[in-house]
């Protein structure tokens, strides 16, 4: 799972007034005047979202917060029609490909920002949607500018946090339980970048002691305008809350604006179910193969999905431990990228280094692993491997997360998260000469090239052991069931007992895992799509690729151009190979 502001798909609630100094120029057809209009385009877009700006490193209006509301609403709809008028002006086969690509991406995005406040209104049921948190976080936890600068506008920035959540209040209408109680989650995890962070920060530097003191008494107003979120958000009664699930009609719609992919929704879920078929027969033969290894003479399961668990259960237990879990996957990287650079299967960026670190406490608890990358505007930013941590988590517990990333299963999490995964794709994403691609970057394509460096990595020989074998598939039937899951829940109503006996019974999951796997399903929606169907379609790719290429064919010259296109969503990246309009 990405985490990079420049990459939620929540992108276009950004909602502040619409300035006329935003409004978009006329203009005429012809490259030249489209890169005209992006630019306008995303200089009125950073006045209308400073907190967005400053998640991809464009810190001009860091100070600045904007208050949620009717008012804004209003606006950014406005905002999206002179958009639409503007784009409406370009043909855009007139277009060069990577223009094309930014024209369809932009239509894309205005059409799924216009659905989602006029249709979905997550607004109104969604507590997560306000969170000032996130962008507090990286102006004080980047070291883009000196601290000083940072602390300033840190406080400038907290002068409407109370207007902020009190109007957030206001929204809310019979939230969905589920989000409510992550949302208290998340804001009771980020309390202490305000009050705590901010003030430890401020000793650091030489900012009089007078002024000093007026920015710690505003930390304090900012925090207890927080505090009152979270009892509000506890305190609230709904006798009719929404459910979390969002039904087949907004699931199929969320699905072509998010995913962007060739298939429906209805079709992804269908050739997923084909899929996993396929790796339960994989799986079987070589849990044939390994059960004299493992269990001698005794006999097998009649039932092979009983024997492939067991085989899968005694290979679990070999694992770090709780507190060695970070330093394991330090150790890891160093051996990724030295494998990547013998098989040359990509260039890897020495100069940009991956940092292991442990959740932040205002993430919540919904994934277990994510990455953190710098914006396409803060090339130089850190980029983070956040993993959950186990400390204090109770005993039976953490032994379940180990278990599920095993000695082997962590590696594959490595890969996926770092290198050649996220890491490495989202540093070639920012290397892509279009922002636009970099800012409304597809998540199918994120989470599929990941998923695809899993495979490619083994295939090359990386640790070809039938145990590795055995628990990649494991591992990519998560993929694989995160689509089957996330459609049977949302537009089929399957229950939380039937999804759980569905993951630790047909995709072999641990129990931590399969309750973690539930909750995510219960405060979000499609992104579980994103992982299988970027797979696919990638893979798809790269075989018409090779019947394109025939002899001239080679793996890293296909990796290097597919990541050259920024985060396009798979599609259009496969039209500008393939040569077609």
């Amino acid at each position: 799972m990405v985490r990079k502001l420049s990459i939620l798909i929540t992108v276009f609630f950004f909602l502040v007034g619409c300035q006329k100094e935003g409004q978009a120029p006329l203009v005429t057809k012809g490259n030249d005047s489209f890169s005209n209009y992006e630019d306008h385009f995303l200089d009125a877009l950073w006045k209308l979202s400073p907190d967005w700006a400053t998640g991809v490193g464009y810190h001009k209006y860091d100070s600045l917060l904007n208050i949620p509301g009717d008012k804004s609403r209003n606006a950014m709809l406005n905002f999206i029609k002179l958009q639409q008028d503007s784009l409406a002006r370009f043909e855009a086969n007139d277009l060069t490909e990577l223009n094309r690509m930014d024209y369809r991406i932009l239509r894309n995005q205005l059409e799924y920002s216009n659905w989602q406040i006029t249709v979905l209104k997550s607004y109104q049921w969604d507590p997560t949607h306000y969170s000032a948190i996130p962008a507090f976080a990286h102006i004080l936890n980047e070291h883009y500018a000196p601290l000083t600068k940072r602390l300033r506008n840190f406080y400038q920035k907290m002068a409407d946090m109370p207007a902020y959540y009190k109007e957030a209040q206001k929204q809310i209408k019979n939230p969905v339980p589920e989000l409510t109680a992550l949302a208290i989650e998340q804001q009771t995890g980020g309390i202490n970048i305000i009050e705590k962070d901010f003030t430890d920060s401020l000793k650091k530097t030489a900012i009089p002691a007078a002024e000093q003191k007026l920015m710690t008494d505003r930390a304090k107003i900012a925090a207890e305008s927080i505090r009152g979120y979270i009892s509000f958000l506890q305190n609230l009664k709904s006798d009719k809350p929404r459910s979390f699930r969002l039904g087949k009609e907004l699931y199929e719609d969320k699905f072509r604006y998010e995913i962007q992919s060739t298939y429906t929704a209805q079709q992804l879920f269908n050739m997923a179910t084909e899929r996993k078929k396929q790796v339960h027969k994989e799986m079987a033969k070589l849990s044939k193969q390994l059960w004299p290894k493992y269990f001698g003479k005794k006999a097998m399961p009649a039932d092979s999905l009983d024997m492939i668990s067991q085989v899968l259960d005694t290979l679990s237990a070999k694992h770090t431990t709780a507190a060695a879990l970070q330093s394991t996957i330090e150790s890891q990287l160093p051996k990724l990228a030295a494998f990547v650079k013998s098989k040359d299967l990509l260039t890897l960026d020495p100069g940009k280094p991956l940092l292991v670190r442990k959740n932040p406490a205002y993430f919540g608890s919904a994934a277990v692993a994510s990455l953190s990358a710098p914006g396409p505007y803060d090339k130089n930013g850190n980029s983070y491997y956040n993993i959950v941590s186990l400390t204090g988590m109770p005993a039976d517990k953490a032994e379940s997360y180990l278990r599920e990333y095993n000695n082997y299963t962590l590696q594959i999490l490595s890969i996926h998260e770092g290198i050649p995964g996220h890491y490495a794709q989202l540093v070639y994403a920012n290397k892509a000469p279009s922002l636009i691609k970099a800012i409304f970057g597809s998540g199918a394509m994120v989470e599929g090239w990941a998923v695809y460096g899993e495979q490619m990595m083994l295939d090359n020989g990386y640790d070809d052991s039938p145990e590795m074998k055995l628990m990649w598939y494991k591992w990519h039937l998560r993929s694989v069931c995160n689509s089957i899951l996330d459609f049977n829940v949302h537009a089929n109503n399957l229950s939380k007992e039937q999804a759980i006996t569905f993951l630790t019974h047909e995709a072999f999951q641990q129990k931590a895992e399969a309750e973690g796997k539930w909750k995510r399903v219960g405060v979000s929606s499609v992104q579980l799509d994103s992982y299988y169907d970027g797979y696919k379609e990638i893979m798809d790719l790269r075989e018409a690729y090779k019947t394109k290429m025939g002899d001239k064919y080679r793996l890293k010259e296909f990796n290097e151009k597919f990541l050259s296109y920024g985060n396009a969503p798979v599609k259009l990246i496969r039209t500008a190979m393939l040569g077609s309009k």
